[in-house]
């Protein structure tokens, strides 16, 4: 098959007393391939720092579960020019003590916080920007050939209507769903993406 199940979330202790918390071997148990690691919402909502999300990366990549790396500023981030340093900070943070041949599991996920479930969208070439930025970043820890290689999704509103546009730009290597992916007409329209060249 090629649909695989992921989590929303990973633990960072193998084992333990850690109530609420899921750990890497019962999402292997549940048939999870892949962990969602820091969503904007769990470092908002839940306050996870760039620590916690390494700690849940290492966690993710010792199981061999599939960390998808979630990065991306907020609308005030972006409004004063701290886009890319915020992303820098984000992908340092995230990959710290993780070797090339760890990371070249991991999928990166750019999604800018303020296009998350406000309607608004990175226009094509703003989020094509950004893909080069974080694969130029990539490519200073790990080399040339994994900047390549890594998978980089958009994820930030993403929807049938502007999937076509956003999957057309060469950067962008697919897309991390949310609110779409709850109505089934329009995921269908999502998964199938005809990329087309908005210029």
């Amino acid at each position: 098959s090629k649909i695989f199940l992921s989590s929303q979330d990973v633990a960072w202790e193998e084992k333990g007393a850690f109530t609420g918390a899921v750990a890497p071997a019962q999402l292997l148990d549940a048939g999870c391939t892949h962990a969602i690691i820091g969503h904007s919402e769990r470092r908002k909502i839940f306050l996870e720092t760039d620590e916690v999300i390494n700690k849940k990366m290492k966690a993710a990549i010792k199981a061999n579960l599939v960390p998808v790396l979630c990065i991306g500023e907020t609308l005030e981030e972006r409004e004063s020019q701290k886009t890319y340093r915020v992303l820098e900070t984000q992908l340092n943070g995230a990959f710290a003590g993780i070797t090339a041949a760890e990371a070249a599991k991991v999928v990166i996920a750019y999604e800018p916080v303020w296009a998350i479930g406000t309607g608004k969208t990175a226009t094509p070439d703003q989020a094509q920007d950004a893909h080069v930025f974080v694969r130029k970043q990539v490519e200073r820890i790990y080399g040339k050939p994994y900047a390549e290689a890594v998978r980089v999704l958009y994820g930030g509103s993403v929807k049938a209507d502007n999937v076509d546009e956003l999957m057309a730009q060469p950067d962008i290597d697919g897309a991390l769903v949310g609110g779409e992916s709850l109505k089934a007409d329009k995921f269908l329209r999502v998964i199938h993406f005809q990329a087309v060249l908005s210029r």
